[in-house]
């Protein structure tokens, strides 16, 4: 046998043997320690998320699950991690709405949001509130539309920087309701609610759970929640939809995703045994300790929803004309 074709069998075997070895590896799965990475610093809601459900998990995989940090860059660093251990179903992230806003708002990302990962699980979701300073006219949503229609360019809405979550929640609003309001950014959560409680600025939307105690004190007002169902928690405040803006639908989420190719059996492992986690009432009231909902979407259900948020944000971003960073 000349030694061509011993090298052309010798790659046939190795192509061979590696395509079984990937498969094996995702019937195996978990054959080592599963990573979860959280593109965010220590002590946000998403690492919160990240050790329930880890501890949670890892009784029925049997393996360690280990939480891991790699914030920055708008949480794309941590992103392009998992995304380079392409078919590896034991590095997984947990990240919140920012994975599908970033395609847009960014100019470039190390990575392809849509071809780079596998959706795996919506792990949690938590509603978000549009509330006004205790001093302002408004009573209703229809109360601050007219506001706004009547006076154009005269209502400034805060929100914790441009891009996030809830300043895109408000230009939403402001396409939706036909209105013109002013967007004014903070570097943080923390001094855009202080300007709210006093006054410098009227309107915010925020996280339901964060501004809880403001509204049981009556600093502030909820004029409506941002899902198209009340909240359980205050159900007295009506969602915005019922409030004249139908479907307008905005809620801060948290996925699991994996890296791509990943084996076919190891997603269905992980996707099954998440929803079994997620529907236990264990995690239902660990959640709502941190104002949030545990995720009930299948993974397909799931990847479908993951698209579908992409391009609803990015037609958001392109509307509200937001500079691409």
């Amino acid at each position: 046998m000349n030694s061509t074709l011993l090298r052309v069998l010798g790659l046939a075997a190795c192509c061979v043997l590696g395509s079984f070895s990937v498969e094996s590896y995702g019937e195996e799965f978990p054959a080592r320690a599963v990573r979860i990475v959280v593109p965010f610093p220590p002590g946000g809601t998403t690492d919160i998320l990240a050790r329930e459900i880890s501890s949670q998990i890892q009784p029925r995989w049997g393996v360690p699950v280990i939480v891991e940090y790699k914030g920055g860059a708008s949480a794309t660093l941590g992103s392009e991690q998992v995304a380079r251990s392409v078919g590896d179903p034991h590095v997984l992230l947990l990240t919140a709405t920012h994975h599908v806003i970033n395609p847009t708002l960014r100019k470039s990302l190390p990575y392809d949001t849509k071809r780079d990962f596998t959706p795996l699980a919506l792990i949690a979701t938590a509603p978000n509130v549009l509330i006004v300073n205790a001093g302002f006219p408004a009573q209703t949503v229809a109360d601050l539309i007219k506001l706004a229609r009547d006076k154009p360019g005269s209502i400034n809405f805060a929100s914790s920087g441009i891009g996030g979550a809830n300043h895109l929640s408000g230009e939403l609003f402001k396409v939706m309701a036909g209105v013109d309001m002013v967007h004014v950014p903070y570097k943080g959560a923390a001094p855009a609610m202080n300007d709210l409680l006093a006054g410098h600025v009227p309107v915010m939307f925020d996280g339901l759970a964060a501004v809880k105690p403001q509204l049981s004190s009556g600093r502030l007002r909820a004029l409506g929640v941002t899902t198209l169902r009340r909240a359980p928690s205050v159900p007295n405040i009506p969602t915005i939809d019922e409030s004249g803006v139908k479907g307008f639908e905005v809620s801060s989420w948290f996925g699991l995703y994996g890296p791509a190719q990943l084996p076919s059996a190891a997603v269905a492992r992980i996707a099954s045994d998440m929803g079994a986690v997620l529907g236990s009432a264990e995690i239902a009231a660990r959640f709502a300790k941190h104002g949030v909902d545990p995720g009930g979407m299948s993974q397909s259900v799931f990847s479908r929803y993951v698209e579908d948020e992409m391009e609803k944000w990015g037609r958001v971003i392109e509307q509200a004309k937001i500079p691409k960073e």
